[in-house]
């Protein structure tokens, strides 16, 4: 005979949660003044109909085609150089994070207030860093000197650090620290520790988060194209004001292109780091 089927205990608990979830979710639609209906227009409906059929056939003349390779290469060049100045932080990164603490290696593992007067002032600058959006660098950035790939660099640069070194504290911290431990307590410097301790257990979430990074450098890039700051952003900025729907889609499909490249570059590199 079956045993009769009981009540779910978390059912009222899931069903007060859901409530809850939705009672704070409502406020904020209604600040947002979503308005979905504007999709249903018969107005909006004819002009994005338009809009989109400009975009076939796709653009491909030759002097085009020059323009959109050369907006791509100054588009990588502004991620890649912005993400190589980010990579300052990971000096930051390191005396951010508890893996290599003295005190985390023995065994009370309990901070030193010295330790935490470094630690947290370093923390806090790269919340600094991070807190801006880089699309506001970048204005500012304009304001400062000028128009061009300079401002995009400095603003991926500025951002990126404040949130490279954030997660490459957390990452350290993630893995095992028993190697780096045992490093220390044996007199071994921290430098030492952490590249023969921890850098061999967190290579492949290094690697895979830099160069997903990367990945959003080359799209925040044609972001602040849009105020200034060059590459694709910009001349996709200059296509839509001249109603070139043909040439906004070509961009569009090179800057996907771009991006699925990065993906199987993070995957790749992360199989071989495994």
């Amino acid at each position: 005979m079956l045993s009769r089927v009981t009540r779910d205990p978390a059912a009222l608990p899931r069903l007060l949660l859901t409530l809850l979830v939705l009672a704070l979710l409502w406020p904020g639609l209604e600040h947002s003044e979503l308005d979905v209906g504007v999709l249903l227009n018969a107005d909006n409906q004819r002009d994005m109909g338009r809009f989109l059929a400009a975009f076939w056939p796709l653009a491909h003349s030759t002097d085009f085609l020059v323009l959109l390779f050369e907006a791509t290469v100054q588009t990588l060049a502004i991620a890649t150089a912005g993400m190589a100045l980010a990579l300052l932080a990971i000096p930051a990164s390191l005396l951010a994070s508890r893996a290599l603490s003295l005190s985390a290696a023995s065994r009370a593992g309990r901070p030193k207030p010295l330790a935490n007067l470094l630690r947290w002032p370093v923390r806090g600058l790269l919340i600094v860093l991070r807190s801006v959006p880089e699309i506001v660098w970048a204005l500012l950035f304009v304001r400062a000197v000028g128009l061009g790939p300079t401002a995009g660099v400095l603003a991926i640069a500025i951002t990126y650090s404040g949130m490279l070194g954030k997660v490459y504290a957390e990452i350290y911290e993630s893995v095992d620290q028993r190697p780096a431990h045992a490093l220390m307590q044996a007199g071994s410097g921290r430098l030492a520790a952490f590249v023969y301790g921890i850098l061999p257990n967190a290579a492949a979430e290094l690697t895979s988060y830099t160069v997903y990074r990367w990945e959003c450098a080359i799209r925040a890039s044609v972001v602040m194209g849009f105020v200034g700051a060059g590459g694709l952003g910009q001349q996709i900025d200059l296509s839509m004001r001249m109603f070139a729907g043909n040439e906004v889609a070509s961009m569009l499909l090179t800057f996907l292109i771009l991006v699925l490249l990065a993906d199987q570059l993070s995957r790749l590199l992360r199989g071989r780091l495994a």
